[in-house]
Parts: C-alpha cells; sequence; structure tokens
C-alpha cells in the first residue's frame, strides 16, 4: 500500500510541550515537521487522522465559564425532588445574559431524590458545594437522576443537495455539491451518507448469521452535523472535519446528500457540576430497571464536571442529538457487578463533539465507555483512567472518528474490532479511531474494509481474535511505535494548540 510521505523533525532527546520522554519516538502518522507543526501522513486516496481538537463545550478549548448562583436551597431532610426542580424551574424564568440565566446551587449535606430531576431550558446550572460534600441520594423507583435537553430533533428543510466528488477522504472539511446556490455560511447542514448494498457487501456485513439467520446490520443513512464554515462556487467548507469518507463507488445510488436543518428546538449552555450522585447498590442485569446518573439529549454545549456518580448502571448518556459537549473530572464508581452476560456503560456516546477529560471509573464486568449505531466524531476520551477487568469498546454498527488519548486501563482492554455477531449484528463497531499513548492489559485493534484504525504509541498486548461467528481473523489495523511512547504527549492537545494557541490548552487544563 503506497502512502503519502511526509518529512518529519527527528527527535532523539525530546521534549514536548506536554512532557518529556528520555527517548522521543515520534509516530509516523502524526510527527512534527522542520517548522514544528503536525504533519500528517495520508492513505491512497488522501484519508488522515482527523483534527480532534474540535470536541468539547463550544468547540473545544474555551474555559468552563462561572456562572453566578440565582437560587440556593438546602436538604430537607425529606424527598428534595420537588424542591431542586421548582428552583430549577425559577430560574428557567429569568432573563438570559450572556447565554446563562443562572445557577441553582445545592447546599452542603444530602438531598433525597425519588424521582428525576429535569433540566430543558437554555442557560440554567445544577451546581453543589462538592463531591465530597453535596450528595443527591436516588431513592424509591429506579430512574435517571437528571435529565437534560429538549424533546425534539433538528427539523430539515429544502430539498437535498447531491454531493458531486467520487471520494470525500476521511478528515477532509471541503467537498462539492450539485448547486450550492441556496446555501449560505452558517447553515446547519446533515451531511447524509445513504447505507446501500454495495456498501454493506464491501465491508462482509452481508454474512451476519445468528442461529441459521441473517442478522441486519446497518439500514438507513449516516448523518453528520456540520455548519458551512464558507461557499466558494459549489464547493462547501464546514467547520468540523469530516470523520468518514465518501466513496461513491460504494454510495451511488442513491449517493451522499446534504440538506439543510434547524437547531433552534435544541437547548444549549447547560452545566452540571460539583455534587455526587449516589444509588443504593443495584446487583441486577441490564434488563432490568435501573438508576441511571445523566441523560443528556437534544442539546448543545453542555458542560458536567467534578461529578461522582456510585453504583448507577448505564450512568452517563449523550443522545444523538446532542453535540458538544466537556466532561471532566467525573468519577463513576461500583461496590458491585451487574448480573449476567449482557454488560452496562458507565459513559455511552450516542452523540458528537465530547469530550472526557480526567475521568475514571472503579467496577468490573462493564464497559467504561461505548459509542452506539453510526455516531460521528470527534469524540475524545483523555486523560482517563479505569480500574477492574472492564473495556473501551465502540459497540455498535460503525462509529467513527474516535480518540482515545493517554487513557490507562491497567487490568482492562481497548477494542477497536467487528463484533460479527454479538448484540444483535453489531459487526464493525467502529473506523478511523486513534489509540495515542494509551496503556492496557489488552488491545484488540482491527482493520475494516476501506478505512483505518490505528494505535500508536501504546503500552500493552496486541490481540487477535476472530469475528464473533466466523473463523475469519481481521486485518490487524496499523500499529505503530508499539510499546514505545511518541511525542507529542497528547494528540488531542497538540492539534488544539496549533488550531488555538496556548490559552485554548490552559482552559481545557484548568
Amino acid at each position: 500500500m503506497k502512502h503519502k510521505v511526509v518529512l518529519c523533525l527527528a527527535l532523539v532527546l525530546g521534549n514536548s510541550l506536554f512532557g518529556n520522554f528520555a527517548a522521543a519516538a515520534q509516530s509516523q502518522w502524526v510527527c512534527f515537521d522542520s517548522d514544528g507543526k503536525l504533519a500528517y501522513k495520508t492513505l491512497p486516496d488522501n484519508d488522515r487522522i482527523m483534527d480532534f481538537s474540535y470536541a468539547g463545550y463550544m468547540g473545544g478549548g474555551v474555559k468552563i465559564p462561572s456562572v453566578p448562583v440565582a437560587k440556593t436551597i438546602f436538604p430537607s431532610g425529606r424527598d428534595d425532588t420537588a424542591a431542586i426542580q421548582n428552583a430549577i424551574d425559577e430560574v428557567s424564568q429569568m432573563p438570559l445574559m450572556d447565554g446563562f440565566r443562572g445557577a441553582v446551587l445545592l447546599g452542603p449535606g444530602t438531598f433525597i431524590c425519588n424521582s428525576r430531576i429535569v433540566i430543558k431550558t437554555n442557560g440554567v446550572l445544577l451546581r453543589g458545594s462538592g463531591p465530597k460534600i453535596t450528595t443527591i441520594q436516588m431513592t424509591g423507583d429506579s430512574h435517571t437522576c437528571i435529565t437534560v435537553g429538549g424533546t425534539i430533533s433538528p427539523a430539515e428543510f429544502g430539498a437535498p443537495i447531491a454531493v458531486t466528488d467520487d471520494y470525500v477522504p476521511a478528515g477532509a472539511m471541503t467537498f462539492h455539491v450539485a448547486d450550492a446556490s441556496s446555501l449560505s455560511n452558517g447553515d446547519a447542514i446533515l451531511i447524509c451518507r445513504p447505507v446501500t448494498g454495495a456498501w454493506i457487501q464491501f465491508m462482509g456485513m452481508d454474512k451476519l448469521v445468528r442461529n441459521h439467520k441473517p442478522e441486519r446490520w446497518m439500514d438507513g443513512r449516516v448523518e453528520t452535523h456540520r455548519i458551512i464554515r464558507s461557499i466558494s462556487g459549489n464547493a462547501i467548507t464546514v467547520d468540523v472535519p469530516l470523520s468518514d469518507s465518501l466513496d461513491a463507488k460504494y454510495l451511488n445510488p442513491p449517493g451522499a446528500t446534504i440538506v439543510r436543518c434547524s437547531t433552534s428546538n435544541l437547548i444549549d449552555h447547560i452545566g452540571l457540576e460539583n455534587f455526587r450522585i449516589a444509588s443504593p447498590p443495584q446487583s441486577i442485569t441490564i434488563e432490568e430497571k435501573q438508576n441511571k446518573a445523566v441523560t443528556v439529549d437534544h442539546a448543545n454545549d453542555v458542560w458536567i464536571r467534578n461529578v461522582t456518580a456510585d453504583d448507577t448502571i448505564n450512568s452517563i448518556y449523550f443522545g444523538h442529538d446532542t453535540r458538544r459537549v466537556t466532561v471532566a473530572n467525573v468519577q463513576v464508581n461500583h461496590t458491585v457487578e451487574t448480573k449476567g452476560a449482557a454488560l452496562p456503560a458507565d459513559f455511552t456516546a450516542d452523540g458528537t463533539q465530547i469530550l472526557l477529560n480526567h475521568c475514571s471509573g472503579h467496577g468490573s464486568h462493564l464497559f467504561y465507555f461505548v459509542t452506539l449505531n453510526a455516531v460521528t466524531g470527534p469524540n475524545v476520551l483523555l486523560n482517563c483512567d479505569f480500574y477492574g477487568n472492564g473495556h473501551i469498546q465502540p459497540h455498535a454498527r460503525w462509529a467513527t472518528g474516535l480518540l482515545v488519548d493517554n487513557c490507562h486501563l491497567p487490568n482492562g482492554g481497548v477494542d477497536l474490532m467487528n463484533r460479527g455477531i454479538m448484540g444483535s449484528g453489531h459487526g464493525w463497531t467502529v473506523g478511523w479511531a486513534v489509540l495515542w499513548n494509551c496503556s492496557a492489559k489488552s488491545f484488540i485493534v482491527q482493520q475494516p474494509p476501506g478505512s483505518a484504525n490505528w494505535a500508536i504509541g501504546c503500552i500493552g498486548a496486541q490481540e487477535h481474535f476472530a469475528e464473533p461467528g466466523s473463523k475469519i481473523i481481521p486485518p490487524q489495523g496499523f500499529i505503530d511505535s508499539g510499546n514505545h511512547p511518541v511525542t507529542p504527549t497528547s494528540l488531542y492537545l497538540e492539534q488544539l494548540r496549533e488550531r488555538l494557541g496556548d490559552e485554548a490548552v490552559k482552559n481545557v487544563n484548568d
């Protein structure tokens, strides 16, 4: 296979912006050039490792604001759900100032809650006095502790417009359409990638058979939400790189299209911070009703920080219509394991531009992080530590654009794999994913047809498994500088520094 050559600056005794190595290796795929800028090696069709730095609140690198308190409440010793909800509803009626209405402050102590708390209005925060000071104690019937978001998905309008390029590479920001005359800078669009029989066959996903019955891998379309940044003739440049390629050979007919959409139904600028959520231990299967911590959907520009969740199951979920989220210093702990073969997930990403930074978990017989069906990146796990025999694993049906950066699982694994007939035909779970300077007990890094997955500078055993339900072992992905970390120490932070400067990196690290 031929690749474009990049010239990298050799660093023998290296010193990156974020750490030092006695012998600083560089990746052949992303490295510093002679000007100190990141250079990317490309595949034959110009696919490349994408710029992941757009993940996070406000598109990455933006400091999470300190929002004034508008209402303070204290524990009553009885069920406090209504008191918290009434305070949120009161603040939700206040006027917006600089995008925020105000914070509801939970004073020290334990708030007993036997039903969910809902935030469904722009610019509202729920803030505790500290995760070791303020606890929301879940009682009563199983429920989700906090639900954030609107209720309606982005509405499409106008006729779909065909993408005319024969091939748009992964990582690109510009592509051509048949007629851009009805489009304007700032338009929100959905880039629609049809799931065709030709593509399913190319991926080998037409052969999933379980108990003598065929399984359906995917149908419909994969949607990527972007904003138009500029238009030149019929060339469209979007705000965030594409996490997957668009290959007309497998997508025509009907072909890839774009369609304008409205995001006015989504809420934005919501924060959850500085408290603990505590559930009674749940020794149950995931088919049973559960206490969950937080669900976010139909929302943009959200953060969750300095939050601990104890003994919740399928704890934190970001829905398909969720974008630009920072999850920082969030810890999920388990004192008991879930029963059964099907495993829960501590963090689930069904949305895009989600950044998990310095998050952690303690528990076994679970997934620490999963993606769901047709998730488009960038999504990033940065400096996260998970303890137990669990896994980070894209879970079902073709997520793209995942970065796992400087994450550590001393007794667990990270899997970029074909799950075959597992679940209900999960098949190829991920493409265009990167593991960067991670350490784990084990890694599975497999190469999907027409795509790539990378493990760069990672320490741990590289394992090889056949596709479940088959004897075929998929080809291995790109393993670069195995068991020897590379510079830059963090790909996400270096990409962010190059795009927005040192202050943006400081904002993420604060």
